[in-house]
């Protein structure tokens, strides 16, 4: 295995977003965190990929994708019987009704607890990121979770998750709630947003100052859940929030904030009415904090790129944002 910088660990996924007036059907390789390593790697960041994908010529297809973003392979577990889908329509996002997914019995859902050593596999880099999405799989996949998570703090590398949320996973009788403060016990980086922070960690969110509909509401509301969340998991020094509100299929208006040393920075606002592709946006900030904090740059940098970023995501096709560094510090 070829030493990385950032491994990043979830679930691979085929994408589907049909355009039934034309009969036919785009079809993307994509996944949360699949989505960040590939925003890294086109970056000019050594990064690998943990997911379990079956051994046939359709995964090894997937995998050529990946590598040609810039994605280290050679971690990948190999067994089982599918790659999970789900079926999205083009433009539509993630965290509405128009999602469905087809993952029950994918390999990766069925890695079984105390099979895999976390501990090579993750051997030679020095950030792990994994998101919410994991656990909410089911039972055994909060075990492994777990798992890699303690492989990961025993190397001593930084740990950075996001707090996605995905209303039709957790199906297995357990909230988001009840896996998620353990887990995030581990992190160093929590990216989210006020309302995630609220449903996944029980996280008080200052509901007067959300009520007002304004951002300087929004900003109170953000400055007290990140150091709400750094008091209550003591290995957490770096806490991102973004903020995305849409009118419309292609409207999109977005800034964000990162809090660290105690202070609240915040990014510039941007607003589109020409959204090509709203699948991924979050996985660009995700993934431009890591690169951000990777390369060293000042907190007010560090939350310009990653904004940037997500906001370069909305005018790409497909999961992948492939956008280079030099537009996004240029967007800046």
């Amino acid at each position: 295995m070829q030493p990385v910088s950032v491994i990043t660990f979830g679930e691979i996924l085929f994408r589907l977003s049909p355009e039934w007036a034309n009969h036919r059907a785009a079809m993307y390789v994509g996944g949360a965190e699949a989505n960040v390593a590939a925003a890294l790697g086109t970056w000019g960041n050594t990064v690998a990929y943990i997911s379990k994908a079956p051994d046939n010529g359709l995964s090894r297809q997937a995998m050529a994708q990946l590598e040609a973003a810039g994605i280290a392979t050679d971690r990948m577990l190999w067994g089982g019987d599918r790659i999970g889908a789900y079926y999205l329509s083009q433009g539509a996002d993630l965290k509405h009704s128009e999602v469905v997914y087809d993952r029950k019995y994918s390999s990766f859902s069925e890695i079984q607890p105390g099979t895999v050593d976390w501990d090579a596999l993750l051997e030679g880099a020095n950030w792990f990121h994994w998101s919410a999405i994991s656990p909410a799989l089911n039972a055994n996949a909060v075990l492994i979770c777990r798992e890699v998570l303690e492989a990961a703090t025993r190397k001593g590398m930084t740990i950075s998750t996001d707090l996605n949320y995905r209303s039709k996973l957790w199906q297995y009788g357990q909230s988001p709630l009840d896996v998620m403060p353990a887990l995030s016990e581990y992190c160093h980086v929590i990216m989210g947003n006020i309302w995630a922070a609220d449903m996944m960690l029980g996280v008080h969110l200052n509901k007067e100052a959300v009520g007002e509909n304004s951002k300087e509401g929004y900003l109170q509301a953000a400055r007290e859940s990140a150091a709400a969340i750094i008091a209550r998991f003591p290995k957490c020094d770096r806490v991102a929030f973004t903020f995305r509100f849409s009118e419309g299929p292609t409207h999109n208006q977005y800034y964000a904030v990162y809090y660290t040393q105690g202070e609240l920075f915040v990014s510039r606002q941007y607003e589109t009415n020409d959204v090509v592709d709203r699948v991924g946006s979050g996985d660009s900030f995700m993934a431009g904090l890591i690169h951000a904090n990777l390369h060293g740059f000042t907190p007010q940098d560090t939350i310009g790129y990653a904004a940037a970023a997500a906001y370069t995501k909305l005018f790409r096709m497909g999961d992948f944002n492939l956008t280079p560094r030099e537009t996004i510090t240029q967007m800046m």
